[in-house]
């Protein structure tokens, strides 16, 4: 306190009295001002609290917005918490597909349905129609979870309308200006269709896309699932049932994402860090095989309780549409008993379906039988098939069928469109040939049945009709696959039914150990190693190798052979001389002709009417292989078939043709090889008929028999059945 001058304080107030009582420093201001330091020490507290308190709070909002849930938020409409906006995590589902055959076009719709009764958007995606290019990086940031639903096709390769997108996918994987992080924070899951039976590149498409994926920074939310077309070797019994599995996980998975939950924790932590991240699983470790304990802990996941009507309704609409298959089926299917020994039924509750449509009447797990158009048309009088032209059949008493579904080639030309099941082995559980031979027998009969009273029908032939003569093993698949087809031609012999049997060409040991058949053919569907890979497709690596040897084999059969050859424009017609090598190799009783029939449109092949080669074009092909087989004459045509016959000219007896079969001879011959345990042999030779003339090539009715009306039908639609 500074002293004061009082001599300049009486100057300036003379009528003030300067004694100290003027100043009273008791005074508010006074004792603030005099107190200055603690006020500012108390302000500073105060803020530093409040900054404190603050930061308390905002970590408790963040730690709620995890930890608390949603019905929680919901009810803080009041009070100190106000209410926040609720964040989305998932925003909706696409589903893109590849498809050659429509199965995953059929997924991919199954599946988006299961996802719209979770109230999530969702777009079904065709692959041909999507540029990857444009698009695929809009999903980094778009919210959406990301579904792949891919087939394989012909040796590994994508299904054409995912031809596009997978070569995108891979050259961006590899190409540097695209980098490791292009797709960091997309989010997708990938399901591949394929069939076991091709090891070399089962589900490659999907095993492919699942990586590219994945090298550019996507992240896989769910294991990929690989489905089985193969049920012998299905986990879980069919591929149908594959996806279903896959699809049950997938959206677990969904509901967790929708939480805004991440993966579940395995317990192997460090400060906060989950060692078991997503974000860090390896490509390797992605099939569902290797990630049994993911999927436990994702279905094990926590469920809100509004979610959980929806997760039932949609279990029990699962559960209902299964038990309606397996009522539809009717077949006693074990299929959780695999690793027991108990081995599969070859044809699935789909494949039934499948078949039941295209008019099989399916017998026991793996065999089947039809009624030929040819059998339908001779009832009525209106002419029969080339078999009965070139070797004397009747075709109303001809019963086509097969005790193998499954096959071993998946041919371009396959008028079943690939429906059936494929394989290298046996691997099906095993009906009996007596079974098998006697519920044949009596579907074709109900079949006949079905024509009594209709109108052309004539009665002679619809009482021969119900009695069965002749067997073309040729319906569908290999039927020399069947374990026991010895047993089952045995009884077709023993039943007086004659046996034609057709074989791929892929089971040389087999046509080995064949027994004596009535007429045996082997398909040769193409002259060189390349065009047999593209045509028949086949299943075996050492498919060619395969193919000679089943041509060697035949040659040592002493009945009568058949080279069944069936043309295709533009994939198998140049190659005469390759042709020519393959006759002597295998040295057939006859060679059958025939220009491919035009199935109508499928996706499991590319054939159109342009590869149907006309019947002029045909007898050419004919001419021009006979002048490079100087053992061999054109012998018989049958116009309506687009088919022709040449034969050997043993054959030819005193300058006339014996193609025709006499099948009273031939029963009595394998009597006679029965009776003496084998030991009684017979050649092609000893049940041979002359062939009538109308039946030659160069007769005025081309092949069609006088005794029958030619029918010509307009604006007939095509029928896919036939021998």
């Amino acid at each position: 306190m500074k002293y004061f001058n009082f001599s300049c304080f009486q100057m300036l107030y003379p009528n003030e009295d300067p004694s100290l009582d003027t100043w009273d420093f008791s005074s508010p201001l006074m004792s603030l001002w005099m107190n200055r330091f603690y006020v500012y020490l108390g302000f500073a507290f105060g803020i530093s609290l409040w900054i404190c308190f603050q930061i308390v709070i905002r970590k408790q909002d963040k730690n709620s917005q995890k930890s608390v849930p949603k019905a929680t938020g919901d009810l803080m409409t009041s009070g100190y918490i106000a209410l926040q906006k609720k964040e989305v995590f998932v925003s909706g589902v696409k589903i893109f597909y590849g498809s050659q055959t429509g199965t995953a076009k059929g997924f991919a719709t199954s599946l988006a349905e299961a996802v719209t009764s979770l109230d999530l958007p969702v777009a079904v995606i065709n692959l041909k129609e999507y540029d990857p290019d444009d698009h695929l990086v809009e999903e980094v940031t778009s919210k959406n979870v990301c579904a792949f639903v891919v087939a394989t096709y012909t040796e590994g390769r994508p299904p054409e309308s995912a031809e596009w997108f997978c070569k995108w996918l891979e050259e961006a994987s590899s190409d540097f200006r695209f980098g490791k992080t292009y797709l960091k924070g997309m989010r997708y899951a990938v399901f591949g269709l394929g069939n076991s039976a091709y090891a070399s590149h089962f589900n490659k498409v999907g095993k492919n896309v699942d990586k590219w994926l994945w090298m550019l920074g996507a992240h896989r939310v769910a294991t990929r699932g690989e489905g089985d077309c193969d049920v012998a070797k299905s986990k879980h019994g069919s591929i149908e049932a594959d996806f279903r599995a896959w699809k049950t996980k997938f959206l677990a998975r969904l509901q967790t994402l929708q939480k805004g939950e991440k993966k579940p924790c395995d317990g192997n932590c460090k400060r906060g860090q989950c060692e078991s991240s997503a974000e860090e699983e390896p490509f390797e470790s992605t099939s569902e095989e290797e990630s049994g304990t993911e999927d436990h802990q994702n279905l094990n996941s926590v469920v809100d309780v509004e979610d959980l009507g929806k997760i039932m309704n949609y279990v029990k609409k699962e559960k209902r549409e299964k038990e309606q298959q397996e009522e539809k089926s009717s077949l006693v299917r074990n299929t959780v008993k695999n690793e027991a020994g108990e081995r599969r039924a070859m044809i699935t509750p789909a494949l039934r379906e499948a078949l039941t449509k295209q008019g099989y009447q399916l017998i026991g797990s793996h065999s089947g039988v039809k009624l030929c158009r040819w059998t339908k048309s001779m009832l009525r009088g209106r002419g029969g098939c080339y078999k009965h032209t070139f070797y004397g059949i009747e075709s109303h008493r001809c019963m086509e069928t097969t005790p193998s579904l499954a096959c071993a080639n998946k041919c371009v030309f396959c008028w079943r469109h690939h429906t059936n099941p494929v394989g290298t082995e046996w691997r099906w559980k095993m009906d009996q040939p007596e079974m098998i031979l006697k519920e044949a027998i009596e579907n074709h009969q109900n079949m006949i049945k079905q024509f009594k009273g209709v109108p052309g029908v004539k009665e002679e032939r619809f009482e021969e009709g119900m009695m069965v003569k002749h067997c073309a093993l040729s319906l569908v698949g290999e039927p020399i696959m069947y374990p026991e087809i010895n047993r089952f031609l045995k009884l077709l012999h023993e039943c007086k039914i004659s046996s034609f049997l057709v074989t791929n060409a892929q089971f040389p040991v087999e046509i080995r150990n064949l027994k004596p058949v009535t007429q045996l053919y082997v398909s040769v569907d193409a002259s060189t190693k390349d065009s047999l890979k593209k045509i028949d497709r086949p299943l075996f690596k050492d498919f060619w190798q395969r193919f000679l040897d089943s041509l060697k084999a035949l040659a040592a059969k002493q009945q009568r052979t058949v080279y069944r050859l069936t043309l295709v424009k533009a994939w198998n017609v140049d190659e005469l001389q390759a042709y020519a090598e393959l006759v002597s190799l295998g040295n057939p009783d006859f060679i059958e002709v025939k220009g491919v029939t035009y199935c109508g449109e499928s996706s499991a092949s590319s054939l159109t009417m342009a590869n149907v080669p006309w019947h002029e074009e045909v007898i050419h092909f004919v001419r021009d292989l006979v002048d490079l087989i100087p053992d061999y004459e054109i012998a018989c045509e049958h116009e309506h078939s687009n088919c022709l016959l040449i034969a050997h000219k043993r054959f030819k007896i005193d300058s006339e043709w014996w193609t025709w079969i006499d099948y009273n001879r031939f029963q009595e011959l394998m009597q006679e090889y029965e009776d003496s345990g084998g030991s009684a042999t017979f050649s092609a030779k000893d049940y041979v008929v002359k062939t009538p003339h109308w039946a030659l090539f160069g007769a005025r009715e081309r092949g069609f028999d006088p005794k029958d009306t030619r029918y010509q039908r307009k604006n007939k639609s095509k029928d896919i059945s036939g021998c």
